[in-house]
C-alpha cells in the first residue's frame, strides 16, 4: 500500500467523504483534499438528473385519484404509475450521484435521507418518497437541523408512512367516541430514531403526549385546496395542555407541537445521538470517542447547524487515519463503479435494479431504522458473490480502455500487491476490470 500521505488523503476525501474518483479526478483531490470537500458545501444547484421531476403535491394527487376510484384504482396506481414514478426517481438520485462534482454534498444528502427515513415498503408512499427527499434534505442539508426536522416530521410523505393522518386526539371532536384512537408512530420515530435516540432520556408518558401534541398534522385531501401538503386539522388535534418532557404546552394547537420539536431538536441527548451517526458514518463502525465528543460539541456550539457539523466532520483527524475502515454499502457501490466506468448511455433504472439483488434499493429501507451503517450488515457469504458477480458484469463497459491503468487511476493509493498480482494474472481487459471492481480496496472506502 502507498504511504504518500497527500495521496492517502485525497484517496480518503474521494472516497469517504464522496463516492469515489472518476478518471482523472484523484489528482485533482488530492492537491487540495480538505479544500476540495469544502467546495461541494458552497455547490447548492440541483443536479440536472432531477429538474424534470415532480412536486410531492403533484404525486399525491395521483394517488388520490386512484384511492378515490377503490382497490381496482388503487392496485393499477401500485402496479403502474405509482411504481414508475419510484424507479424514474430512484433512476435520477443515482445519476446525480454518480455524475455530481460535489459528491460530499450528495453523500449528506443520501446520510440525512436515511436518518428521515421513508419507504416505500408501505405502498402508500411509493410516489413519494423521491419528492421527500428532494424537498426536505436537499433544501436543508448545510442548514439547521431543527428545520430538516420540522420539514421531515410535517411533509406529507412522513406523515403518512408514521401513520399520523389517522391520528385522533382522545378528546378532539373527531376523537370523542372514535375507536380510531391516538397512533403514536410518528412521535415515537422522532423520539428514538430521528433526535434524542432510545437511551435519550424519554419515557412511554412523552411519547404519548408528543403524540398528542402533533395531533391534526395530515395532509390536503383532494377536494381541499391544499391537496397533497400539509393540512392541519384543529378537529382531529387534542384540546388542553399536556406534559411533554418536563414542560407544560398549553394548548396552543399547532404551535405546540412546532415547539415540542423545537425542544427536543435542541436537547443535549439528539446532539449526542447524531454525532455518533455521523461518527459512525464518516469514521469507522465503532466510532471512537473523541470523534463523537468533536462533532456533538459543534452540535451544540452552533444550535445544530449542518454546514458547520459537515465543516467538521473535513476537520475531524480521526477520519484521516485510515483509508479502508468502511465496507462499501450496496448503494455506495453502485454509484462507485459508475463513477469509475462513466455512465455515459447506460439506463439508470436497470443499474437501480440491481440494487434489488444486492439488498438495498433506494427508498425501500424495511423499517424507519433506515437502511444499517455496519460491515456486519452487507458482508454476508451471499453478498459476497454477489458483489463478484456485478463485477463481472460490469467489467465489459472497460470497452478498449487499459484497465490496468484504470485500476491504478482510481485505486492507486491503496493497492495492494495481491490485487496487483490478481491483476496482472488476467487474461484480459475485462479480467483485469472485473479484478478491480471486486477488489478489497474497492469494496471499501
Amino acid at each position: 500500500m502507498a504511504t504518500n500521505p497527500r495521496k492517502i488523503a485525497g484517496f480518503i476525501a474521494a472516497n469517504r467523504y464522496g463516492f469515489g474518483a472518476r478518471l482523472g479526478e484523484l489528482k485533482t483531490i488530492t492537491s487540495d483534499p480538505r479544500g476540495w470537500l469544502r467546495q461541494a458545501l458552497t455547490d447548492t444547484s440541483v443536479p440536472n438528473a432531477l429538474r424534470e421531476l415532480n412536486s410531492t403535491e403533484f404525486n399525491y394527487n395521483i394517488y388520490a385519484e386512484a384511492k378515490a376510484e377503490g382497490a381496482v384504482g388503487l392496485m393499477a396506481y401500485f402496479k403502474g404509475e405509482g411504481r414508475q414514478v419510484n424507479r424514474s426517481e430512484v433512476a435520477a438520485r443515482t445519476r446525480a450521484a454518480v455524475e455530481s462534482d460535489s459528491p460530499f454534498r450528495e453523500r449528506l444528502v443520501q446520510f440525512w435521507s436515511n436518518h428521515f427515513t421513508v419507504s416505500s415498503r408501505k405502498a402508500f408512499t411509493i410516489g413519494i418518497c423521491g419528492s421527500f427527499e428532494r424537498e426536505v434534505i436537499r433544501p436543508n442539508v448545510t442548514g439547521r437541523f431543527v428545520d430538516m426536522l420540522l420539514a421531515s416530521s410535517r411533509h406529507p410523505a412522513m406523515i403518512i408512512y408514521l401513520d399520523n393522518i389517522n391520528s385522533l386526539g382522545p378528546k378532539s371532536r373527531l376523537g370523542r367516541n372514535n375507536p380510531r384512537g391516538l397512533n403514536e408512530n410518528l412521535a415515537r420515530e422522532i423520539l428514538e430514531l430521528h433526535t434524542l435516540g432510545v437511551d435519550g432520556g424519554y419515557l412511554q408518558d412523552d411519547v404519548r403526549a408528543l403524540a398528542k401534541l402533533i395531533t391534526g398534522w395530515s395532509v390536503g385531501s383532494l377536494e381541499e385546496p391544499d391537496a397533497g401538503q400539509f393540512r392541519f386539522r384543529v378537529a382531529a388535534h387534542e384540546p388542553g395542555s399536556i406534559e411533554f418532557l418536563g414542560h407544560t404546552y398549553k394548548g396552543r394547537g399547532e404551535d405546540d407541537g412546532i415547539a415540542a420539536l423545537r425542544q427536543i431538536a435542541a436537547h443535549p441527548s439528539t446532539a449526542r445521538f447524531i454525532a455518533t451517526k455521523l461518527a459512525r458514518h464518516f469514521v469507522a463502525d465503532e466510532p471512537p470517542a473523541r470523534a463523537i465528543a468533536t462533532i456533538e460539541k459543534t452540535f451544540r456550539d452552533t444550535a445544530g447547524d449542518l454546514g458547520e457539523i459537515a465543516q467538521t466532520l473535513i476537520d475531524l483527524e480521526e477520519a484521516w487515519q485510515e483509508p479502508l475502515p468502511k465496507f462499501k454499502s450496496p448503494n455506495d457501490l453502485i454509484i462507485s463503479t459508475f463513477r469509475a466506468l462513466g455512465s455515459q448511455g447506460v439506463d439508470m433504472e436497470r443499474v437501480a435494479g440491481a440494487l434489488w439483488m444486492l439488498r438495498q434499493y433506494p427508498f425501500s429501507a424495511d423499517s424507519p431504522a433506515g437502511w444499517p451503517d455496519t460491515e456486519a450488515d452487507w458482508l454476508t457469504p451471499q453478498d459476497l458473490m454477489r458483489r463478484v458477480e456485478l463485477a463481472r458484469t460490469y467489467a465489459p463497459r472497460i470497452g478498449s480502455r487499459n484497465a490496468r491503468r484504470l485500476a491504478e487511476d482510481i485505486l492507486e493509493p491503496v493497492l495492494s500487491p495481491s490485487t496487483i498480482a490478481a491483476m496482472d494474472a488476467s487474461r484480459n481487459r475485462r479480467e483485469v476490470a472485473a479484478v478491480f471492481l471486486a477488489s478489497p480496496e474497492f469494496q471499501r472506502r
